[in-house]
């Protein structure tokens, strides 16, 4: 499957496509809590790859979420057991650029003796760790990214890659919403729906199987929302739940709604993910820059979604990151 545009490569992504080549045994991984865009881009680069006659396994921090079921139902998405990682001459981490967001399996990535590449369209962390890199700050999603190696691999996308770059490409655009949607992205959406990707089963499959609790989780989720600022930012919290664990509720519903409110120029919204730990996402709709605000705590992302991991209480954790965002707002 090919775009209609093909963007030139740089050195560096030459020097990518060539060690793809030249590798026999490939492990993928990606983040914790790994979203459409990081499971989309591991499907369809594994296929890719195979298509080659190399062997390929995947293992990620965390098991995919079951609205990609259709995708894990083909692809073995290897999930950390805390043993030892599958036998590998190349390790690809997909869709972030820091091998700390592996979470436990950071550290055996590091001591393995094998080669490392990033595929990625986030900012750059300062520290070089990689042999090769296929980035591009300017792609929309990862998946994107990982269709251009396969054009340039001279590999087709048989119809679970097509699934998995569809997927990457709608979750990382929010259907096509997001100013990240541009010519590129809806050149490779066509060419997959001329292939035989089913748009009305692609939504449906993602975002209209939610369970039964999702309408009041939602509900209780929003009526935490915090406006500052006369309406420009907004701050919402999820703490754990009454058993003590994370909630699995998709927090991308409660931060459209929010979102769509006329005055809004940045979202914040914080999830306690353990005693003591939060997990921030920001989402900005103007030019503030909430890879800045997360660069502050140790994360990073893109200008207008964003996100970190913050030690502390979900209390002191959201008084500082308001403290911060509000502190970045112009005047």
């Amino acid at each position: 499957m090919e775009s209609s545009i093909h963007p030139v490569l740089d050195p560096e992504q030459i020097h990518a496509i060539e060690t793809l080549k030249g590798a026999q045994r490939v492990l993928l991984t990606g983040h914790e809590r790994p979203d459409g865009d990081c499971i989309g881009a591991q499907a369809a680069i594994s296929r890719v790859l195979e298509a080659l006659g190399k062997q390929v396994a995947i293992l990620n921090p965390d098991p995919p979420e079951l609205r990609f079921g259709v995708l894990s139902r083909a692809i073995d998405f290897g999930v950390d057991q805390g043993g030892p990682i599958p036998p590998h001459d190349l390790l690809i981490l997909l869709d972030c650029s820091e091998l700390s967001r592996t979470g436990a399996l950071s550290k055996r990535f590091e001591e393995a003796g094998s080669k490392k590449m990033v595929i990625d369209h986030h900012i750059k962390p300062l520290d070089r760790w990689w042999d090769a890199s296929f980035h591009d700050v300017t792609a929309s999603s990862t998946g994107l990214l990982v269709a251009r190696v396969a054009n340039e691999l001279g590999v087709p996308l048989d119809e679970i890659a097509a699934r998995g770059i569809f997927t990457s490409l709608v979750t990382d655009t929010g259907w096509f919403k997001y100013s990240n949607t541009d010519a590129e992205t809806l050149a490779l959406a066509a060419s997959l729906v001329g292939q035989g990707i089913d748009v009305s089963k692609q939504y449906m499959d993602l975002f209209q199987r939610r369970p039964e609790t999702h309408p009041n989780e939602l509900g209780r989720l929003l009526t935490s929302t915090e406006f500052h600022a006369d309406g420009r930012l907004a701050l919402l919290t999820l703490p754990l739940n009454p058993q003590g664990k994370v909630h699995e509720l998709d927090t991308d519903d409660a931060l459209d709604v929010v979102r769509s409110v006329g005055t809004i120029e940045v979202v914040i919204f914080l999830r306690e993910v353990r005693p003591g730990l939060c997990k921030l996402s920001a989402r900005s709709k103007t030019t503030y820059d909430v890879a800045a605000l997360a660069s502050a705590f140790g994360g990073g992302g893109h200008r207008k979604a964003a996100g970190a991991t913050i030690k502390g209480s979900l209390k002191e954790a959201s008084q500082r990151v308001l403290r911060a965002a509000l502190g970045n707002l112009e005047d």
